[in-house]
């Protein structure tokens, strides 16, 4: 246990193991798994789920992906294979270092790495009491947020943010324990996301929605919860917008099925946040 593999890690699993050692009680841990792409909001997610006192997550750091904990990430974060369909994971092995993170005298496990939705049944065979929220964004603001902070060129985003949400959908007729969340519930009215995330998870409870989160956002600063959507869709110009409908045109039901509608200029307040 004592190595320095763990890095900046060791105290967590020190105390982890010291809590587990002397803890009499035991506790049937139910493991919650965000469902999110890349630059959706999950990490805001994962620090307002976490500041319930029965929640522990896997890792407080920083994006807060279990993905990069430093006993997993040769396995989870080989940048050839995280995004590749075809690729999945030992996941028994990575269940047993994620405990070491995780306080599991709560009752309550939390995880979030982007990839996980290329992976949930793999995910849900492999942790028994498995529950997941499935979490998607306006995809013009997901696209944005992958050219801006991705590099990605603007059809490829597309493209992207396209598989993302038919992925989401694949991933509701699993058969999981789920529910599904949208960044724009999320941001927009906390208090229904409250209620749902109780009914769904009745442990999640005393959630702190007053303080400011550090979730990296495009301002690059702590805020309180935000919806950052239009912002973000106004930096598109007309000829990625475009650009972003040649792809978008060609999925309407996908988008229809989300609830999100096709745009034209970044300046129409009309359009779906």
């Amino acid at each position: 246990m004592i190595s320095p593999k763990y890095e900046k890690y060791l105290g967590i699993i020190i105390l982890n193991r010291l809590k587990n050692f002397f803890s009499k009680s035991s506790i049937e841990n139910k493991y919650l798994f965000i469902l999110s792409p890349p630059y959706c909001g999950s990490t805001l997610l994962n620090e307002i789920i976490s500041t319930s006192p029965n929640v522990s997550v896997n890792n407080p750091y920083w994006t807060r992906e279990g993905q990069t904990l430093p006993t997993v990430k040769n396995i989870m974060f080989k940048k050839s294979e995280r995004w590749n369909k075809a690729v999945d994971f030992d996941w028994l092995d990575i269940k047993k270092e994620w405990r070491k993170y995780w306080d599991i005298s709560k009752p309550i496990l939390l995880e979030k790495s982007p990839p996980n939705i290329l992976r949930a049944q793999s995910i849900n065979h492999t942790f028994k009491n498995a529950y997941f929220i499935i979490f998607y964004r306006n995809p013009y603001a997901h696209c944005e947020s992958l050219m801006s902070r991705n590099k990605m060129g603007t059809e490829s985003a597309a493209k992207f943010a396209i598989d993302c949400l038919e992925r989401q959908k694949e991933n509701m007729d699993l058969g999981l324990r789920y529910i599904s969340v949208s960044y724009e519930k999320l941001t927009s009215d906390p208090k229904q996301f409250k209620r749902e995330v109780l009914k769904f998870l009745p442990e999640i409870d005393k959630m702190d929605f007053s303080m400011k989160f550090h979730a990296h956002n495009f301002k690059n600063k702590a805020m309180q919860i935000e919806n950052l959507n239009d912002e973000k869709i106004r930096r598109l110009d007309q000829n990625q917008i475009a650009r972003i409908n040649e792809v978008f045109e060609q999925n309407l039901e996908l988008l229809d099925f989300f609830q999100y509608s096709l745009i034209t200029r970044t300046h129409n307040k009309k359009h779906n946040t």
